[in-house]
């Protein structure tokens, strides 16, 4: 079980939570309940019903949607401090993704009807999840144009620049060293290309001075990574 004040403290890192003030967090952190999957464990599957947020104390979740031509499409992964399934617990619809533990996974949940109360007696709350709607919009327009507009090495370049501001935060600069144990197939899924493809991608960066990897960490040189990603 994870100590409250670490809880609140994680929920002032999450873009959802973290424009609320210190009470409103303790409100929510007072609702969340404890929840695990071991690997390879489905969490939701596309069409479910959204009963819980999550928020993921450790671990990393796989967030993706099987094509009709039976492709798996791996749009996001969540990992420790992130929140996930929030879409459809907050439009009342059914869960557009598959979400599966790719490790073991411990998460704290956040029911529908918890979040509900929540809102209906803390306006900070409504006007955070707003905010925090319209920020996933942008984010899946700015993916959509990675995958359609950016070669390979670029769609490469953009995925480790992100996963640096998560880590770093958003005025990141100079080298910063990275954890990441995610294997290339799924690197692969999550950028839209073939592992072989990812494989030489990552030669590439590697090549050209933004990219190093030893013991499973990659070390991101933050301005050769902007050059290749075109930001």
């Amino acid at each position: 079980m994870v100590a409250k004040d670490t809880v609140v403290e994680m929920l002032a890192k999450t873009a959802l939570f973290g424009p609320l003030g210190e009470e409103d967090r303790r409100a929510v952190a007072q609702e969340l309940r404890d929840s695990s999957w071991d690997q390879a464990q489905v969490v939701f599957s596309r069409g479910d019903a959204g009963r819980d947020i999550y928020l993921v104390t450790s671990g990393r979740v796989r967030l993706s949607i099987l094509t009709s031509e039976g492709r798996e499409l791996s749009f996001a992964h969540a990992e420790q401090g992130q929140v996930f399934g929030e879409i459809a617990v907050l439009d009342g619809g059914q869960r557009t993704a598959d979400a599966t533990a790719v490790t073991k996974v411990e998460a704290l949940t956040l029911s529908k009807s918890s979040i509900v109360k929540l809102m209906e007696t803390r306006t900070g709350l409504r006007d955070a999840v707003i905010r925090f709607l319209c920020k996933r919009v942008r984010d899946a327009d700015q993916q959509l144009e990675g995958i359609a507009l950016y070669p390979i090495e670029a769609r490469l370049a953009r995925f480790f620049l992100a996963a640096v501001r998560q880590k770093a935060g958003p005025d990141a600069d100079g080298d910063v060293v990275l954890d990441l144990p995610i294997s290339q197939s799924e690197l692969a899924l999550l950028i839209g290309a073939s592992r072989p493809k990812v494989n030489a991608a990552l030669a590439l960066l590697e090549d050209q001075g933004a990219l190093d990897r030893a013991d499973g960490k990659f070390t991101c040189h933050i301005e050769q990574l902007e050059d290749i990603a075109g930001l």
